[in-house]
């Protein structure tokens, strides 16, 4: 066999031609085009002479009829032949690609490395041109991933490994140096990013055939560039123009990619732009349009993104306009979310005359997952930067589509033949009277000009009319008013609850008030979502502001006490997560719980809360500890658990230091009030500096100050009372610098409040106090013992109780403590009076202010 194919001279030389045509076209790759066109010419030449040579017999012969046939099918073949210019563009492409997928996995130890090889392959690109625009858009898209990166990291508990964490820091410096260099031709790609993308045009690759005739290839169905149904193929084997007549094939393609895996949406995105520029009916326009916001939508649902990025929002949103635009022109087209899809791709429907198209869809959906995406973008920008402020300029944007698309559901449901429901409008309303009810009236009237001035003047309201857009408190009372009427349970709740804290906090405290105590939502609060418990909680905490503005302090700290009181304000209020040590909370739990928090421009500040709650405190509880006090047959009362601590806490100081926060002006304000040295008090008071924040701040310190001095005569009162006999009211009005008539009534309410065992002697202008029996230190302490005792017996019962389950055995218990005399009659009189609010030996009454019934029962109460 060996023999058999070494007698001929041609196959080794035939394959030695092989061989060279092989190289010489791989040095072709390497060179210009003219070289290349004389290269091959010269392995031509060599291919037929070597041919020519070994033409002798047998297997030669077979051997060199099977290599010219294989040449004359290559010459059918298309070469491709790239220049070196060519050949680092798909270098630099490949590196982009590498770095996209790094970005998608968040590999920033692989980002890092491939940034200096993509900088080092554009260095030898751009030795005499520009940076190649795909090098432009990757630097500005890592520079925009890397912000959310960093801004992800700082509200984000879980931090990343070591490698990644690197890759981030070293990416920091590289990319801010980098950029310096192109941050104009950057600029220039975020403001449009299609456009700076298409305003040069690809450089196709063009096919070199060895007969030096061009080819026409023939693709079906996407684009028909002349009769023949021929049209230019580029790069990758796709068209680069677009038909009509195609538009509804494209869309249910992208619709049936939803949700599958591998699916490059940007690249749907990019199609759909195309589209719709030669889109040239309102049918195409219309269905292009919802289905390009819908899969904006789903950039954020498929990615590791928490958020929409702004450029993506800000997309959705002009496009989400657009489409108002063109139904509102068109009124024969409707979009319903019940409405049936159109099946067929190659005749588009025609509506007759008269006759109203459905396409589906929701605008209302729309609407609602744009206010959505803005707030979840708020809840991860750091609030003290300003790219919050730039990013919360956007709902102006959003509140002008959100009043447009109230019109056009208006207009919908005033077709009796699409027998709408009011859900959607409804929906509406609500998405528009949550941007409202925490804002104050001038914010909101800018708002409402603004939006209306966006829109045309041929379209109105029928629920809040153009015309009554400058009265903002009847426009918001008119949204809760439709909203309580037509709704379910939930969204009349909410609409209930932004009413009254609007009110409470234009300063309406008596109205706000009596509509939440006669909504009787605190009773059925429970059964709300959490998100209707967290605005619930808003509102009351707005209520008792409202009451401490008004000079209301024992309701003020009433409604406040339930929120304050638990310690828990920054959670209850949904203004941060507390993560405390031990705590069971699933990772699940803890995301959920991060997703319901409030922007930061909807916070109410918790120092000012605690700041309230703590003066208004102060001023109820050192007039009852000194009552107390003086009085040791007087049951102890609390009125707020968490001021004693604190108190407690402070006096337990050996040293105490000037007032460094605003929780020690008033410890050291109350100390100071308990010693009766009420100017001290109401100085420390007046110089916390977070009453600035507020309206008026200096009438709420001359409140303040009034108060303080009021109830620093009531603890002098309270604590002084039993060395008097008698007093003079022109004395106190001297000590606490008050008329003698303020005085005179703070007495007399003392009196008959049965506070205070005395008479007022308005002839003489004085004070005559009655002196009661006065108990011995061993009376004192038998009465304290007795109380102690009584308290152990009761939890014992209650104890033996909660074991047993509340059976029959409980009520034989309590039917034994009837035969003793029950609870009421079991000796507790002893000299006081049976009750404990009798009269305990004639000495001194109990009286007062019932402090209970609640957060707001007090307050009616009162």
């Amino acid at each position: 066999m060996s023999r058999f194919f070494t007698q001929g001279d041609s196959s080794s030389e035939s394959s030695s031609s092989d061989e060279e045509e092989l190289y010489s076209d791989n040095e072709a790759e390497q060179k210009s085009e003219a070289e290349e066109s004389e290269e091959e010419e010269a392995s031509e030449e060599e291919e037929s002479s070597s041919s020519d040579e070994g033409g002798k017999s047998g297997a030669s012969k077979f051997l060199r009829e099977a290599a010219s046939s294989d040449e004359s099918e290559d010459e059918d073949k298309t070469h491709i032949v790239k220049s070196a210019k060519d050949k680092r563009l798909e270098e630099l492409e490949g590196v982009v690609k590498i770095i996209d997928n790094a970005v998608k996995i968040n590999d920033w130890s692989t980002i890092a490395t491939e940034f200096d090889k993509l900088n080092r392959q554009v260095t030898k690109i751009t030795t005499s041109d520009k940076a190649p625009k795909v090098y432009i858009k990757t630097i500005g898209d890592l520079e925009d991933f890397m912000n959310e990166a960093i801004a992800k990291q700082k509200v984000s508990t879980k931090k990343m490994n070591a490698t990644n964490a690197r890759g981030l820091n070293a990416m920091k410096q590289k990319i801010k140096r980098n950029n310096k260099d192109y941050q104009a031709e950057i600029d220039k790609f975020r403001e449009d990013k299609f456009e700076y993308m298409m305003s040069e045009e690809e450089e196709e690759v063009v096919p070199v055939e060895k007969t030096r005739k061009p080819k026409a290839v023939y693709t079906e169905g996407i684009d028909i560039g002349d009769d023949e149904g021929f049209s230019t193929v580029g790069r990758g084997g796709k068209t680069l123009q677009y038909t009509p007549e195609s538009i509804l094939k494209h869309l249910r393609s992208i619709v049936e990619s939803r949700g599958k895996k591998n699916t490059d949406r940007a690249e749907q995105i990019r199609v759909m732009e195309k589209l719709r520029e030669v889109a040239d009916t309102p049918y195409r326009t219309i269905r292009v349009l919802l289905t390009v916001i819908s899969t904006r939508f789903d950039l954020t649902t498929g990615s590791t993104a928490t958020f929409m990025s702004q450029d993506n929002w800000k997309s959705a949103e002009h496009e989400f306009a657009d489409l108002l635009e063109e139904l509102e022109a068109n009124r024969n087209m409707v979009v319903l979310e019940n409405a049936e899809e159109w099946e067929d791709d190659e005749k588009p429907p025609q509506p007759a005359a008269g006759e109203t198209l459905k396409i589906p869809g929701s605008i209302v959906s729309v609407v609602e997952r744009l206010d959505d995406e803005l707030t979840r973008s708020l809840q991860h920008i750091d609030p003290h930067t300003a790219e919050y402020i730039d990013r919360l300029k956007d709902e102006q944007a959003l509140y002008n589509n959100i009043l447009r698309a109230l019109l056009y559901v208006e207009n919908l449901k005033k077709d009796a033949k699409l027998e709408l429901t009011d859900d959607g409008a409804n929906r509406v309303v609500m998405r528009r009277l949550e941007h409202v009810y925490f804002k104050p009236a001038q914010v909101v009237h800018v708002l409402e000009d603004t939006a209306w001035g966006k829109i045309p003047s041929k379209l109105d309201s029928d629920i809040t009319p153009r015309a009554n857009d400058a009265d903002i408190d009847s426009l918001v009372q008119t949204l809760s008013t439709y909203l309580f009427k037509h709704s379910a349970d939930i969204i009349r709740a909410r609409a209930y609850l932004c009413q009254v804290y609007y009110f409470a906090l234009h300063d309406q405290y008596y109205k706000a008030r009596d509509m939440l105590l006669m909504s009787h939502l605190q009773e059925t609060i429970g059964n709300f979502p959490i998100n209707t418990q967290i605005l619930f909680n808003r509102t009351l905490v707005q209520v008792g502001l409202c009451a401490f503005r008004a000079n209301l302090v024992y309701e003020s700290q009433n409604t406040l006490q339930e929120i304050c009181g638990s310690g828990r304000q920054k959670e209850l209020l949904a203004q941060g997560v507390m993560i405390q040590r031990y705590s069971q909370v699933t990772p699940e739990q803890e995301r959920l719980e991060r997703q319901r928090q409030l922007p930061f421009h909807m916070h109410i500040n918790l120092e000012l809360l605690e700041c309230v709650y703590l003066t208004c405190s102060m001023l109820l509880e050192i007039p009852l500890l000194a009552q107390t006090g003086s009085s040791p047959d007087i049951k102890k009362r609390i009125i707020s658990k968490t001021y004693r601590r604190l108190l407690e806490f402070h006096e337990r100081q050996i040293f105490t230091g000037p007032p460094e926060n605003t929780r020690d002006h008033v410890m050291q304000a109350s100390r100071a009030l308990a010693a009766g040295e009420w100017k001290k008090s109401a100085q420390l008071i007046n110089d916390i500096k977070i009453w600035e924040l507020m309206a008026e701040p200096e009438k709420i310190k001359a409140m303040l100050s009034a108060q303080i001095q009021e109830e620093g005569l009531r603890t002098y009162l309270f604590t002084y009372a039993p060395f008097y006999d008698t007093l003079a009211v022109s004395a106190l009005a001297w000590m606490f610098e008050l008329s003698e008539r303020k005085v005179a009534a703070v007495v007399s309410k003392m009196i008959s409040h049965e506070e205070l065992a005395a008479a007022l002697d308005q002839v003489n202008s004085a004070i005559i106090f009655r002196k009661g029996v006065e108990l011995s230190r061993l009376q004192s302490l038998a009465l304290t013992l007795s109380d102690k005792a009584s308290g152990l017996i009761e939890a014992n019962e209650r104890t033996l109780e909660q074991r047993t389950q509340g059976t029959a055995n409980a009520f034989e218990r309590q039917g034994g403590q009837g035969g003793r005399g029950g609870r009421g009659g079991r000796g507790r009189g002893r000299g006081r009076g049976g009750g404990e609010g009798g009269d305990r030996g004639g000495s001194r009454t109990r009286g007062g202010q019932q402090f209970g019934g609640g957060a707001l029962g007090g307050a009616i109460k009162a």
